[in-house]
């Protein structure tokens, strides 16, 4: 790994002052800080319209990281220590004028380390801003410095295809692809990056993870939490735009893509976009009889009444918006061509969970006698990113007795019990990487786009055609009865891993 020590280094995020950098982004540097993976040399460099003195955006930042942050309330000393590296700059981020305080806080820096700095600009801000910053900090001549300058931009990255495209050109322009990184914090999951060393460090996977010995592929993401004050962006994004076009598609392409020649991060991209690029297109019939939209109703969660999506603040009386939705799709190509992937996601459901199971195809021959496997089940892989972490495998073994009955059993990887020091979150390992150039965890231009082609289809047909059925699914459901008939249809079921199933 590059050494980050000697790497003077600044942070300019914009936005500063929103739940992003006080919830995810402080913290996160604020613990690497502790684990000693900050630079010896580096500042942050808040921006907002809000006017804030230095010492005012620091105690907002504390609050954030005294609450959020994974090691607990900070103290004082270390607090101290890393809180003379932040500085607070209001900012109209419309205006490129406003960017020189930027550019001169920038120099100043450089000119008391007496090195040249890496600059990483964070955009923290709402997606209609993407743009409009990215070009002022081009315009105001900050990206000049092309091998030290990054870009982060949050998802989501673009509202449809066309906007994608023209984001993409807008920040090609300026920046070169290996200095725009395009975040997905799910891909910052420990679990989600074990996806690649599971596949591909193990001989004996690689020969059964095809369409031969795979019968079909479930990813599942599901919330019980419902807008929680995002009513008024979720009305312009949907569980489509949400969830599916960047975190779904993203560990579909994890489990389907071919094994890379090497682990460098433009080998790895290339192999995601060839899944996207092979899955079946869709029709407006195939969108008739392989997708499923829904709208969570009123309803109680926990013992709490809780309102409809409807009644959610900033949505609108007569919303069209889907809050779930449930996906069948199909990769042409060699390896899966036949195998059906699942995708469903949703808000306000029974149970919040990020599951990824794979099951394989039955026995050709049985050699066991009909009493002996009664409650006989198909070998599975489940994968769980949350709430807990683990990889399962299940196969038979033979229940302890006379008699020859088998029954299921668990073959368990579990974080907790194998690394119970473990404690790196999602933001940590992404802005790490973002700091040593380490593109392996983020996406690819043409992968947005490859993304956002696959679903405009469906995406079309939703906004043309409002549901008449919205909405369809009640509170603490596992969502509207056509997602169950979607992947009953096939003669399979939606898979959920009990919240007290421990290892």
């Amino acid at each position: 790994m590059k050494d980050i020590k000697s790497q003077p280094t600044i942070f300019v995020i914009y936005g500063a002052t929103g739940d992003l950098c006080r919830r995810k982004l402080t913290p996160a540097l604020y613990n690497l800080s502790l684990d000693g993976w900050m630079p010896e040399k580096f500042s942050i460099i808040g921006t907002g319209r809000t006017a804030l003195t230095n010492e005012e955006f620091r105690n907002k930042l504390l609050e954030g990281i005294n609450q959020f942050s994974r090691s607990g309330k900070a103290e004082d000393d270390k607090w101290a220590a890393f809180a003379k590296h932040i500085f607070y700059e209001a900012a109209d981020l419309n205006n490129y004028e406003s960017y020189q305080a930027i550019c001169d806080h920038i120099n100043k820096c450089e000119k008391e380390w007496n090195d040249k700095a890496y600059v990483i600009h964070y955009l923290a801000v709402a997606p209609s801003l993407f743009p409009v910053i990215a070009g002022n900090i081009a315009k105001i001549k900050l990206a000049e410095q092309r091998d030290n300058t990054r870009i982060v931009i949050e998802k989501p990255f673009g509202h449809d295809l066309e906007s994608a495209k023209e984001l993409n050109q807008l920040l090609n322009e300026n920046y070169r692809e290996e200095q725009i990184y395009r975040i997905d914090h799910y891909l910052g999951k420990e679990t989600v990056q074990n996806l690649l060393a599971f596949r591909f460090a193990n001989a004996i996977l690689e020969p059964l993870w095809n369409r031969n010995y795979i019968q079909y592929v479930q990813i599942s993401v599901t919330e019980e939490l419902g807008m929680e004050g995002r009513g008024e962006y979720y009305e312009t994004a949907g569980a489509m735009r949400d969830m599916v076009q960047n975190h779904m598609l993203q560990l579909l392409c994890l489990i389907a893509m071919e094994p890379p020649n090497n682990f460098n991060a433009a080998e790895i991209h290339g192999r995601k976009v060839d899944v996207l690029n092979a899955m079946r297109k869709f029709t407006p019939e195939e969108i008739k009889t392989s997708v499923v939209r829904g709208q969570y109703a009123k309803g109680w969660m926990q013992g709490k009444e809780v309102p409809g999506y409807r009644e959610e603040k900033g949505v609108k009386p007569k919303s069209n918006t889907e809050t779930f939705a449930a996906i069948k799709f199909f990769i042409d190509n060699w390896r899966w061509h036949g195998i059906p992937f699942y995708v469903r996601t949703g808000k306000r459901l029974h149970q919040s969970s990020s599951l990824i199971s794979i099951q394989f195809k039955d026995l050709s021959h049985f050699v066991f006698p009909p009493e002996a496997v009664e409650s006989w089940q198909q070998n599975r892989l489940i994968i769980s990113i949350q709430p807990e972490m683990s990889i399962r495998l299940q196969v038979q073994g033979k229940r302890p007795g006379l008699a020859m009955l088998l029954n299921t059993v668990d073959m368990v990887f579990d974080y907790k019990t194998t690394y119970p020091s473990y404690t790196q979150e999602a933001y940590e390992t992404l802005l790490l990487d973002t700091m040593i150039g380490d593109q392996t965890l983020f996406m690819r231009g043409d992968q947005v786009e490859a993304a956002w082609g696959l679903l405009m289809p469906i995406i079309r047909t939703w906004m043309n055609k409002p549901s008449l059925h919205f909405p369809n699914y009640s509170a603490d459901s596992w969502g509207p009865e056509l997602a169950e008939a979607l992947i009953a249809a096939d003669g399979f079921h939606w898979i959920s891993l009990p919240m007290n199933n421990k290892p």
